[in-house]
Parts: structure tokens; sequence; C-alpha cells
């Protein structure tokens, strides 16, 4: 074997590994999405129930594949409507985020109340509950110094408490949230065990930050076969640069959907969706790195795969109406 591609590979871990630290301190730490406009309800409460389906989704992300110790996303959730008018809405879901020698996992509960302006119109306040579990195992690193006291302590399943909320209005065509996702800025703090045993003190080691969400897109009918989506996700954390994505999205027949995505001087993608059959639909994303991230022979970019399940019937058994594009 290569000593020389070990050694860069032991070196990834290690810079990913601070990458991510100094990111947690001070600039995003929330999980990422490409497929965002399929998966809203992960960055806004409110959007709990627009759709007056029950809705299941599953997404699985893998970042920067090549890398040893890249970001790793799954997630896992259930929403709907539950009240004859579609005025409140209930969702659960599962995050599990791992980065190099960290993994995290969030229980959330999202509530949102509805209320209708007109046929198609409809603007929706929602609550989001979540119980965070961090761990955190320095033993996973190579380390020149073995007995460094700032890489002793590990965190084992913390848990800590947060409280979100978002406001989202949408109509047949047009939608806008603004939603933080996490109103806390809790802190994580080593263990103060070491690999053998030794008490070493315990320090702060990460504070949560607040994101702020933004996002708005407008549906336009090119003709009977044919929608186009843009869309405009924005995200802002304190210490951090600002965050654009921008996308586009045709909608052909209601069953195939093809786009493009750009984040701003991060990466672009491709997006393709298909609907399998009217319940069932299954979407892939892949993002090329324009940094010098992206460069690397060791970087083969991000993939990301969502399926999700919409009830064909309304709940409470009204009726359903053309499925929409977001």
């Amino acid at each position: 074997m290569d000593i020389k591609k070990m050694d860069i590979k032991k070196d990834t871990i290690l810079v990913i590994f601070f990458c991510f630290v100094m990111s947690w301190v001070g600039a995003q730490q929330e999980a990422q999405y490409t497929q965002y406009m399929y998966n809203t309800s992960s960055i806004n409460p409110a959007y709990i129930g627009s759709k007056e389906n029950l809705e299941i989704t599953g997404l699985y992300r893998s970042q920067w594949v090549g890398l040893e110790g890249a970001p790793k996303t799954q997630t896992l959730g259930i929403s709907s409507p539950i009240d004859y008018y579609n005025r409140l809405g209930l969702g659960l879901s599962v995050v599990n985020d791992v980065v190099g020698i960290t993994s995290e996992t969030y229980f959330n509960i999202d509530f949102s109340y509805n209320i209708p302006f007109g046929e198609y119109a409809k603007l929706s306040f929602g609550l989001k509950a979540v119980g965070h579990l961090l761990n955190v195992d320095f033993e996973k690193l190579s380390l020149l110094d073995g007995n460094d006291v700032n890489f002793q302590g590990n965190i084992h399943n913390e848990f800590t408490p947060n409280v979100g909320t978002g406001v989202y209005y949408n109509t047949d065509k047009f939608y806008m949230g603004l939603s933080v996702p996490n109103l806390l800025e809790t802190t994580s703090s080593f263990d103060g065990t070491a690999a053998n045993g030794e008490n070493v003190g315990s320090s702060s080691f990460i504070r949560e930050r607040m994101h702020f969400y933004w996002i708005t897109g407008y549906v336009f009918d090119v003709n009977d076969y044919v929608r186009f989506k843009p869309a405009v996700l924005t995200k802002l954390v304190v210490g951090a640069p600002l965050q654009v994505d921008v996308s586009a999205n045709f909608l052909l027949y209601d069953k195939l959907s093809l786009g493009l995505a750009y984040r701003w001087s991060a990466s672009v993608s491709a997006l393709a969706g298909f609907r399998i059959t009217q319940p069932f639909m299954v979407g892939f994303a892949y993002d090329r790195e324009i940094t010098d991230l992206g460069n690397t022979e060791y970087n083969d970019g991000s993939f990301e795969i969502i399926l999700r399940y919409q009830l064909p019937e309304k709940i409470f058994g009204k009726r359903r109406l053309t499925p929409r594009f977001f």
C-alpha cells in the first residue's frame, strides 16, 4: 500500500475534523441538503401539513465522497394534517449526521397551525421541539501527541433540548417561508474522562448557533405538460458567510423532474426526480464542489437520494387536487 496515500488519508480526517469544529464553533452546523425543495419541513416546521396529505420522507446524503470522515446524513420523517379542516399539522422526524469523529442525532416534533386566505392561499405558523444527542470520540484520531489533554475528554450521548419556529405562506403557485429551527444557543462540553480513565477536567467545547432560513419559489405553467419552478434558499448564521442556494427545476407530465442548482461560491448540482407511482417519488442529486476542495483527487463530489410517499387522497376523505410542485 502507498504509505504517502495513507498519510494523506490520515491528514484528510484531521483537516475535515478541524474544519468541522471551526464551523461548529462559529459557523454553519446543521445538516445541509441539496433537495431541500422536497424536504422543506427539515428547515421550517410551518411547512408541516401544508400539502393536506400524509407524507413520509427518507433521505440519504454522502458528502465529499472519497474523503475519509466526510459528512453523511440520514433523515426519516412523517407529517400529516390532524384535523378535518386542515388547520393543524403534526410531524415527527429523526436526523442522523456523522462527520469524522462526531455523531449527532436529532429527534424532532413539529406542529403547525394554518390560516386560509381564499381558496388557494394559506399562512402557516410552526413550532419545533428538538432533542439533540451528541457524541465525539477523540480515540479515532491519529495524534502526534497522544497525551494532549485537549483531545482526551470525549463527549458521550450528551443531550440538549431545543425549540424552533417558522412561518410559511403559499398559494397553488407561490411559496415563501422564514424559519429558525433552533432558537437556543446551547453549549456542549467534554465529559472530562480520558481513554485511560484519568479525569482531565471539563471545558467548553461547542456552542450551537442560530440558523436563519428564508425560502421562496414560484411555479410557471409552460404548457399543459411542462411546469417550471425557480427557487431560492438563503441561510444566515452569525460568524459565517451568507449561503445562497439557487435552483431551477422542470416538471414534465407530472412524472419527471429535471433541474440544476448553484450554491453560492461552493458547488453546482444536477437534480432528477421520478414519480414511480402516484404515491411514490424518488429523487437524486449530485453536487460538485467549485472550491479548492473539489479539485482534490480524493473528492468525487456529493450524492443525495430521497424517497417520498404521499397518501393519494387527502386526509379525512377530501378530494385531492393536482399535486403541487413544492
